[in-house]
């Protein structure tokens, strides 16, 4: 076992600069980028500044050059089929597998209970993060430095949606609705986990049929419950 002391803050942002593909010139920007919200406390003393602001830059940032991209790669697509191929590709899993890619949970600063409760391995923070590094990309770097890390991470995601995902939802209520059923309810039975970490499972009906989804939001857990019960309504 190595006895040399952790990298510093510099060799952090140098390896990490390298995997963004990016020398910022402001390495302020990407500090700030990885200072989790957890840290309110040490904001508010002037210590550490959060991702928020960033976060909220980069992403329609990412949205209008996924946009762009979608655009470009399926020049005969309606509306609705851009729309659906969209949401798969900025969707908070989408994030994740990206951040994950990057490592970019081992660059983050938490505070100590969003570590321990297991925040650098959270879909929706690392989500959050790569939507901060991208605003903090754009501001340093500007259209081309956020242009060139997302056509590196989403050209071959986009090419891959050749056929427009469907939303679990709609798809199912769509089902109902042509056996003229009632549209499918969904209710929280099962909620928990710290603030930071929230756990839902969700409950759906419909055609008699009952399935339940889990997941870190309610709309995420309905997503999956409905999924779950189109896939056993549509088995022949």
């Amino acid at each position: 076992m190595s006895n040399s002391p952790p990298p510093s803050d510099a060799v952090e942002l140098d390896e990490l600069q390298s995997l963004l593909g990016h020398r910022f010139a402001d390495p302020g920007l990407l500090r700030q980028a990885l200072a989790h919200s957890s840290l309110a406390g040490l904001k508010r003393r002037g210590q550490l500044r959060d991702f928020d602001r960033l976060e909220f830059l980069g992403d329609r940032v990412l949205g209008l050059i996924v946009a762009d991209i979608l655009v470009t790669a399926f020049p005969k697509a309606r509306e609705g089929e851009l729309g659906q191929r969209f949401a798969a590709l900025v969707s908070y899993p989408s994030l994740a597998a990206i951040a994950r890619e990057i490592d970019l949970g081992r660059f983050l600063k938490l505070a100590p209970s969003e570590d321990q409760g297991g925040g650098r391995r959270n879909p929706s923070v690392l989500a959050d993060a790569l939507e901060a590094v991208l605003g903090a990309l754009y501001r340093d770097g500007g259209h081309d430095a956020a242009r060139r890390f997302i056509h590196r991470h989403f050209l071959d995601r986009a090419a891959a949606v050749a056929t427009p995902p469907r939303e679990p939802k709609t798809a199912l209520q769509e089902w109902a609705q042509a056996r003229g059923l009632p549209l499918p309810t969904y209710r929280v039975v099962a909620s928990g986990g710290p603030a930071h970490a929230p756990h839902y499972v969700v409950e759906v009906e419909s055609g008699g049929q009952v399935a339940r989804g889990e997941g870190a939001a309610k709309r995420e857990a309905e997503r999956a419950a409905a999924s779950t019960l189109l896939d056993r309504l549509e088995q022949p």
